[in-house]
Formats: structure tokens, sequence, C-alpha cells
């Protein structure tokens, strides 16, 4: 994967972030939304996700400014959060990734529906995505992840990437100081996701690269099983095995 790559996707896929034109009503959903979260993830946020949003400038008081971001990520880990319309195609995502570009959706969810959308917005992006980019295992991971994943070929390979993002990536449990903390987006963006993550209904299981293959997810309900992690550390051998299996 080379530039010339990454500059075919770039030119179908990404868009810019004109940060100037948000309105006022955007930059409100953005506090609200930063101030409900942040007031819980500082007790039940992994260490890494609150460090490294506090690295990269998030503050409650307006929309980040990607350009700013990306100024930070770039000299830390060399990623950068790229502005996009809305959806890419799984292949072009992984292929970003790879290459150490997050594509980030740059709109800003209604005021009536702060709760849920169904849809990514910024918020769940950049705040529930972007902060782990400037750890430099979790960044290495996911460019590993992304380069693995665009290289899946049969329907089998294909859904053991998915479920391997989902269950890290998006809905992640981690070991930090003796507890149990939320680190994927899907659960640092959505209090009713993380609440139930931790709570009695959700069956926390040892992370384990086979028993994560094999776990069949759906997305649009509370997750009833998640995995847990020791350290970022197990995602990137996780990742290095499904490398050897899909070369296999």
């Amino acid at each position: 994967m080379d530039s010339a790559l990454l500059d075919r996707v770039a030119s179908e896929y990404f868009t810019s972030q004109d940060w100037g034109a948000y309105p006022p009503e955007a930059h409100e959903v953005w506090s609200i939304l930063y101030r409900r979260r942040m007031g819980t993830l500082k007790e039940n946020g992994a260490r890494l996700f609150l460090d490294g949003a506090d690295v990269i400038g998030l503050n409650e008081h307006e929309v980040p400014n990607l350009s700013e971001v990306n100024t930070v990520l770039e000299a830390r880990t060399g990623w950068n959060a790229v502005p996009v319309t809305g959806f890419i195609p799984a292949r072009e995502f992984f292929t970003c990734l790879a290459l150490r570009r997050f594509p980030t959706t740059v709109t800003v969810r209604p005021m009536e529906k702060l709760d849920y959308l169904q849809e990514p917005d910024i918020f769940h992006d950049v705040f529930g995505h972007v902060p782990l980019h400037a750890d430099p295992v979790f960044a290495d991971f996911l460019q590993k992840f992304g380069a693995v994943a665009a290289r899946a070929r049969t329907e089998d390979e294909t859904t053991w990437m998915a479920r391997l993002f989902w269950f890290t990536v998006e809905f992640g449990l981690i070991r930090d100081n003796g507890e149990t903390k939320v680190y994927g987006s899907g659960l640092i963006s959505s209090a009713a996701d993380a609440e139930n993550a931790l709570g009695p209904n959700c069956d926390r299981r040892e992370f384990d690269i086979e028993a994560v293959i094999a776990q069949h997810f759906e997305i649009d309900r509370l997750q009833d099983v998640l995995f847990v992690v020791d350290d970022f550390e197990q995602l990137f051998e996780a990742v290095r095995i499904m490398e050897e299996r899909l070369a296999a």
C-alpha cells in the first residue's frame, strides 16, 4: 500500500472540514455530549483514552478542529483523522487504516438527536475513536489491523476481521489498575452501551482471539457478550495471528 493508492481513495471519499462554518448549536451539542460522557468516563473510562483526549486537545467548549488535532497526532504516532462525507466501503476503510488515516465524519448531530444517532458523526468518530490513536501501541495495532483486513478475500475472513474490530475498536474493555474500564468507541461515546458493558447483563469474557472471531454480534442492540484485554499488546498479538491465518 502506497501513497498513490491513498490518493485514489482520497479523490473519491475524502472531503474537508470547514470549521468556521459550524453554527453555535453545533458547538453547544458537542459541549453537552462532552460533559455528559466525560463526567462518567473519568470513573469508568480507560486511562489511555483520558490521556489521549488530553493530548489531542479535546475540550468541552467547541467542536474539534481536525487540522489542530492532526498536528499533534502526526508528530506522535503518524496518524491523521481525515474528513469524509459518510460511510465508505469496507476495503477502502481498511486501506485508510493501513496508511494511518482514520476516516472521520465531520457533521454534528442535531440537538433533537442527542442521545442516539444511527449514522456516525464527529462526536462518535473523534471523541470515541481518535484519542486512542495517540497511544503508540494502539496506533500500531490499528494500522496492522487495516493492512490485514484489507487482504481478506473470503466471507469467513471478512467475518473474522469484522468481529475482531467490533469487540476491540468498537466495544473493547480493558483492565486498568485492577478494574474493568471501557475503551471501545461505541462504549466511550454512548452512556447506555457503557453502562450495559459494565453491568450485570453483559457477559464479560477473557480476551481470546479464537473466541472473539467465533462470537456473533448484532449492531442494533445492547451487547450480551464483550471481551476484556489486559493491555493493547494483546490486540497487536491477535492481529498478528490473524495475519498468519489469512496468509495460510
